[in-house]
C-alpha cells in the first residue's frame, strides 16, 4: 500500500528539491512545526499591530494597550496553530466530536499557559523594562514557539498514530 502524500511530501518531489527529501523525511514534523510556527508568528504581529494602533489613537498609553491588543493577536495565531498542526504537523486522527473537543481543549488550554508566559514577558519588557514592542515580540515569540511545541508533542498530539 502506498504511503498518502501530503502537500508538502509532494513538493519535496520536485525537481532540485529531490536533493533534501531525506533529510525532510527524517525531521518533517519539526520542519513543518517551524514552518507553520513562523507563519503563526507572522500571523500574531500582524493581528498584534491593529488594535495596538487603535487603542493608542483612543489615547490609552502603550503599556496598557498591548495587554489587549496581545490577547486579541493571541486568539488569531492559536487558532492558525490549531488548524495547521491538526491536520499537517502532528497529523492528527481525532476523528468525532468528542475526541475533536478534547484535543482542541488540551491545545488551547496549552496555549493559554504559553499565552500568560507572553503576556507577562510583553508587560515587563514593554512596560517596567521600556523595551521596544517588536523586539519584546519576537524575544517572546521564540520562548512561547519552544514552549508549545513541548506541549503539543507531550500532551496534545501524543501517540496519535500517523499513517
Amino acid at each position: 500500500m502506498e504511503e498518502k502524500k501530503d502537500i508538502f511530501d509532494r513538493i519535496m518531489g520536485w525537481g532540485f528539491l529531490k536533493i533534501f527529501e531525506p533529510f525532510y523525511k527524517k525531521n518533517k514534523e519539526m520542519l513543518l512545526y517551524l514552518f507553520f510556527g513562523a507563519l503563526t508568528t507572522a500571523v500574531s504581529f500582524i493581528t498584534l499591530g491593529i488594535p495596538q494602533w487603535l487603542l493608542e489613537k483612543a489615547g490609552v498609553s502603550e503599556g496598557v494597550a498591548i495587554v489587549p491588543s496581545n490577547i486579541i493577536s493571541w486568539i488569531c495565531a492559536v487558532t492558525f496553530a490549531y488548524v495547521t498542526n491538526r491536520i499537517w504537523v502532528f497529523e492528527s486522527r481525532a476523528s468525532g466530536k468528542k475526541e475533536i473537543i478534547s484535543e482542541a481543549s488540551a491545545f488551547y488550554g496549552g496555549r493559554l499557559l504559553t499565552l500568560v508566559v507572553e503576556t507577562l514577558m510583553m508587560w515587563v519588557g514593554v512596560s517596567l523594562l521600556g523595551v521596544n514592542k517588536w523586539i519584546m515580540k519576537v524575544i517572546a515569540s521564540v520562548v512561547v514557539l519552544i514552549l508549545n511545541y513541548i506541549i503539543s508533542k507531550l500532551f496534545v498530539f501524543k501517540g496519535k498514530p500517523k499513517n
